[in-house]
């Protein structure tokens, strides 16, 4: 329901920062990139850490739900806010607070764009490895409650591996300085590790700090098509044992994927087959020659005589697969876009249960994703609103499990996959989950409808 006048009095006496009520801006924060749409009452811009511990202790007060947002770039509808609550808006926050080279951290506000980051960094010959596909648009604050990932995480690991250390104002209003700058600690359970991948429903982070490592002194990208019989498994697990290659990620798109990317000027990519695409880290361009001619070698022993194509500037392939999702979607429609992993030897078993999931359902499915680590996107076309969408679902999640593999490699759990997770986390896993939730938000004002599903 709309605020109270009292309600609104208090917001607006006690807050520092900017609130509104406007429809058009609250259309605009009350979605993400799911098909979800939202309908929050209110968004606030918080001025400062104090701002958004005095939300906190008002929501609690009138029991009025918050969900914090910045990018927007969520896929399952992480941030989408439902009907009543206020959206907590960082994308001002988008500060780089501190840098010290001398031990590769860096603080940042949550509001720091993925990519802006990486920019900044490049400048010291450093880096932050963690690239979504999003990464022009996601933020750290994002990426650090979904634990996103992206291509270089075949090297560096997801975001988890990276976060030092976070203030977070828990939904007690109480601000919460965890981790630290040390390379390592054993104090206990790690409650850091308990809000990276919470999405928001245990605090909100107001500082993250992070570590960075050595830029490669090059990193090419390299496209290489693929035939249509190959063993997708057989090529992952070599190249997992082939360390001499340089190799930071290995991804894939299928032949409709590569179409959809070849249309966009400047791709390079030749779209009429399945292909792979590849990062190679060198620090010296004759050692490049050589891991580049490796790679060659060793696909051709595998079966794909195609030679590779060349991106000298890899983050130009990375910024065109990013595109993938949306690419697809201009030329196929609205599409049911998944996102499971299996343990690396199931992969060939897990394209062919998508396919068989695909027919029996009568839905067309096209699939790109992170290869190398045998998470994959595959993109049923159907409307995401249709009832076929959970059929579809339920189905690709009951035979992800099967195979020993999760229902989310990297966007997350939100509101659509939150009716799912008992199938990973089984009965008690979920209540265990609730008892935290509890003791971090105990009047469940934080992102309500995420992760945790209904009773």
């Amino acid at each position: 329901m709309p605020l109270t006048s009292v309600e609104r009095e208090e917001l607006l006496r006690e807050i520092a920062g900017s609130t509104t009520e406007e429809p058009g801006a609250l259309d605009r924060l009350g979605r993400d990139a799911s098909h979800l749409v939202g309908a929050p009452e209110a968004a606030v811009s918080p001025a400062d850490r104090a701002d958004v511990v005095r939300l906190i202790r008002w929501a609690r007060r009138h029991h009025r739900a918050l969900v914090a947002r910045s990018g927007g770039t969520s896929l399952d509808g992480e941030s989408v806010a439902g009907k009543g609550s206020v959206v907590v808006d960082f994308s001002s926050w988008n500060r780089i607070l501190e840098l010290d080279t001398a031990n590769r951290l860096v603080r940042v506000q949550p509001g720091v764009v993925n990519h802006d980051l990486h920019e900044a960094l490049g400048a010291y010959g450093l880096q932050f490895p963690p690239n979504p596909g999003s990464w022009t648009q996601s933020t750290i604050g994002g990426n650090v409650a979904t634990n996103a990932s992206g291509p270089r995480s075949y090297r560096y690991g997801a975001t988890r591996s990276w976060v030092r250390g976070a203030e977070v104002v828990a939904g007690t209003g109480e601000v919460l300085g965890l981790g630290g700058r040390t390379l390592k600690r054993s104090t206990g359970p790690d409650l850091l590790s308990l809000f990276i991948g919470s999405e928001g429903t245990l605090g909100l982070f107001t500082e993250i700090a992070l570590a960075v490592t050595e830029r490669p002194a090059r990193r090419m990208g390299v496209a290489v098509p693929l035939p249509k019989e190959i063993s997708l498994a057989s090529v992952v697990l070599r190249l997992r044992r082939e360390r001499s290659l340089g190799l930071s990620a290995v991804e894939y798109v299928d032949a409709t994927c590569a179409a959809a990317l070849a249309g966009i000027p400047g791709s390079r990519l030749p779209g009429a087959e399945a292909t792979l695409l590849c990062e190679v880290e060198s620090e010296s361009e004759s050692a490049e020659e050589r891991q580049l001619e490796g790679l060659g070698a060793l696909l051709r022993e595998l079966g794909v005589p195609a030679e590779p194509l060349v991106y000298p500037d890899a983050d130009r392939l990375w910024t065109l697969r990013g595109e993938s999702g949306s690419a697809l979607a201009r030329k196929v429609g609205p599409t049911v876009r998944e996102d499971i992993a299996v343990p690396p030897e199931a992969l060939d078993e897990l394209f062919t249960s998508i396919e068989q999931i695909a027919r029996r359902l009568e839905v067309p499915v096209h699939t790109f994703g992170h290869l190398g680590e045998a998470n994959l996107h595959p993109n049923f076309v159907v409307d995401p609103g249709n009832p076929v969408a959970e059929s579809i679902r339920r189905s690709l999640y009951e035979t992800t499990r099967r195979l020993g593999g999760t229902l989310s490699g990297e966007h997350g759990i939100g509101a659509v996959k939150a009716p799912y997770l008992e199938l990973e986390l089984g009965g008690p896993g979920i209540e265990a989950l609730r008892g935290v939730k509890r003791v971090f938000d105990p009047d469940g004002i934080l992102n309500p409808g995420k992760v945790y599903p209904v009773r």
